[in-house]
């Protein structure tokens, strides 16, 4: 219980006033992260409108993510800086203006620019939920909320093409973004009431050189991997790589003078570090096999793109519906009885996948696995991928800030916030990098799969690690 007590702030007054303002930020991250998937469906209709291209469109996409890559290694110090109703309104005020401007853009650069502005008070809002979740919920009660958080994470990026595809159904792409508007409006009038300020903010000075490094390297890595394959692309992830160095070695001589942008002390928590490493590595695989299970279920089993996208809501469905119950055992039980199972369980989903994928050629041979029910085992596996996931993540994001002192709690959150923006992009790069590996797509598949393994190998081997240097017993429902 050392770690607990030495780290932990004293129990926070958690009553009615905490809860509503954590119910008003998890709504407002709920749409904003449902925005960020949103157009995925629309994209075609897009590209009629304004006659570009297929690679032309694909950058409100990529010019989203890089800009989240970019702005969330800034949040940190912003949440430090600022009072918590700034920072709020900042964000649902850029997210409402990037809206109105691409929901009525004349051309296709007012789109882009409303999609990076909406990008923009995205960053914001999610680290400033989990540092509140750190700063206002009372230790034992910490997992049962964070289980909550997993649903703004699991649930919303899966609902996002299924609610533009029902209103692309009925009216123009522009209603995708209308749709958001009274959702927005209802979280600023509620934020409005109920956000409160947990003090005027931390003065300390904005370092200007941070900027263009966190930008670049962040930036540059995701864009560069989100293009992997290319000789421009290349040379974008050694320039990225380059500036992640220069950031690092500049903010620890920040932490000197005490105005880092990015508190990298975070790191020498071995529980935090070991935490942050085994998260990288399932959200990549996790996020991965969301982008090749459509893929390989469209050309390697020749299904339509209704059934693709339907094979993988389940599984996300059930995260979200349990990751509050997951959180509300870890407050009871500690991470030790959950962390092994849930990797375990990740584990065998993905030699399950692996091999439904090496053999799909041989499926149709036998009776009784023909194409209906191969389909039937992708939603399996991917049912208990999720559940592992869900029993890993969310106790791994409630030690991780636990551990640390309270001011490093902002600086937590924008670390995990920008771990997720970075795995999606190396995880989703490397699995289509070995599904590339082959012309013929289910075997590339199985490629994919198999790297999946070698890394739920490495995840088990820190998760072993991990484990002396978390407590063998939950937190007191009263720490002194």
């Amino acid at each position: 219980m050392e770690e607990h007590a030495q780290h932990s702030p004293p129990p926070a007054q958690f009553g009615r006033k905490e809860k509503q303002l954590l119910a008003v930020l998890v709504l407002t991250t709920t749409v904003m992260i449902l925005n960020e998937t949103v157009l995925a469906v629309a994209l075609p209709a897009i590209m009629v409108d304004f006659a570009i291209t297929e690679s032309v469109a694909q950058w409100l996409t990529t010019g989203f993510m890089l800009t989240m890559a970019s702005v969330i290694p800034m949040t940190g110090w912003v949440i430090e800086r600022f009072s918590t109703r700034r920072v709020f309104f900042a964000a649902i005020s850029l997210f409402f203006l990037g809206t109105v401007i691409a929901a009525s853009a004349p051309i296709f650069a007012f789109l882009l620019a409303g999609r990076i502005i909406q990008a923009t008070g995205t960053a914001l809002v999610f680290p400033l939920l989990m540092t509140t979740v750190a700063r206002v919920v009372p230790i034992n009660q910490r997992g049962h909320i964070m289980g909550i958080v997993t649903v703004v994470i699991a649930v919303a990026p899966a609902l996002g093409p299924t609610t533009s595809g029902v209103i692309l159904r009925y009216a123009s792409w522009h209603w995708v973004f209308l749709f958001m508007v009274p959702f927005v409006l209802l979280s600023a009038v509620a934020g409005f009431v109920l956000v409160r300020d947990f003090g005027p903010g931390r003065a300390s000075s904005l370092d200007f050189y941070s900027i263009p490094l966190a930008a670049g390297g962040f930036g540059g890595l995701v864009y560069g991997l989100s293009t992997i394959g290319t000789v421009l692309s290349t040379v974008i992830l050694g320039v990225a790589l380059a500036c992640i160095v220069a950031f690092v070695h500049r903010q620890r001589r920040l932490v000197d003078a005490g105005n880092p942008l990015l508190d990298l002390r975070t790191f020498e928590n071995p529980t935090f570090r070991n935490a942050l490493i085994i998260m990288a590595l399932l959200l990549g695989m996790f996020l991965g096999s969301v982008t090749i299970i459509p893929i390989y279920l469209q050309k390697g089993l020749l299904v339509g793109t209704v059934v693709s996208g339907l094979v993988v809501m389940p599984g996300s469905l059930i995260q979200g519906l349990t990751g509050p119950k997951i959180g509300a055992i870890f407050d009871k039980v500690g991470l030790k009885p959950l962390l092994i199972p849930g990797v375990l369980l990740v584990t065998i989903a993905t030699i399950g996948m692996y091999l439904t994928t090496a053999n799909t050629d041989s499926l149709a041979r036998y009776s009784f696995l023909e194409q209906p029910l191969a389909v039937s085992l992708v939603a399996l596996c991917f049912i208990l991928n999720a559940l592992g996931l869900g029993l890993s993540m969310t106790p791994l994001m409630t030690t991780s800030l636990s551990v640390l002192p309270k001011n490093l709690y902002s600086h937590g959150s924008a670390t995990i916030a920008t771990l997720q923006q970075l795995a999606g992009a190396i995880g989703t790069a490397v699995l289509i990098l070995a599904l590339s590996r082959s012309a013929h797509t289910p075997t590339g598949a199985s490629y994919s799969y198999l790297v999946a393994i070698l890394i739920a190998v490495i995840v088990i081997f820190f998760a072993l690690r991990m484990l002396p240097h978390i407590p063998t017993q939950p937190a007191p429902k009263h720490p002194q």
